[in-house]
């Protein structure tokens, strides 16, 4: 599966804060998708990164904070191998957290390819949490970051609330928009029946 002849290096960076009480068989089964697909047997086998320099897979028991700089060597199968790492760290993450990561093409010579030709290299942008409104937030705070730092070129940042309250409107859209489609599957609440909140968990924060 992975092996030095594989088309990319794969890189996967991020930091995930994790709920207090995780240990480290659990987070071990969490990122099972990581270290087997590097061909590991556990955890600690393959928490070492495909590069010597790069920290790999950490697990802070103090801070509770699980964080990954770490590469493998694979093909476009990795994208299940995400998927499943979202599933189970959505079981044990604190808040929302982002994870990049980044599809290097091995074998793409830029000196021998046509000049037309391009790499296959790709990004990709993941988000966990332990609810959509964790994920959302994640989201939010990170757009508002680029947005933030990109136009900070041009304006002073005490400039751009208006810009950072369009952001949360848009998010709050989707937000509801969610809550929704969660309560439309909902049987009806009836005199006895069970009274609860949505199935979207709390508005995110800034979300008004």
């Amino acid at each position: 599966m992975s092996n030095y002849n594989a088309p990319f290096e794969i890189h996967v960076h991020g930091q995930v804060p994790l709920r207090a009480d995780v240990g480290y068989d659990q987070l071990q089964e969490a990122l099972k998708p990581l270290w087997k697909y590097a061909g590991a047997r556990s955890l600690a086998a393959g928490a070492a990164s495909a590069y010597e320099e790069e920290p790999g897979i950490e697990f802070d028991a103090k801070t509770h904070l699980l964080q990954i700089c770490w590469t493998v060597r694979g093909d476009e199968d990795f994208r299940q191998s995400l998927d499943d790492l979202c599933m189970g760290l959505n079981e044990l993450a604190e808040q929302g957290a982002a994870l990049e990561v980044t599809f290097y093409d091995t074998e793409f010579d830029e000196d021998e390819a046509d000049a037309d030709a391009e790499a296959r290299d790709d990004f990709v942008m993941l988000f966990v949490g332990p609810t959509p409104a964790a994920i959302m937030q994640a989201q939010r705070d990170l757009l508002v970051q680029d947005v933030v730092n990109m136009m900070e070129r041009h304006f002073d940042g005490s400039e751009l609330g208006g810009v950072v309250a369009e952001i949360d409107k848009l998010f709050t859209q989707r937000f509801d928009a969610l809550v929704n489609s969660l309560e439309l599957g909902k049987p009806p609440r009836g005199p006895g029946g069970p009274a609860g909140g949505h199935g979207g968990g709390r508005r995110p924060r800034h979300l008004h």
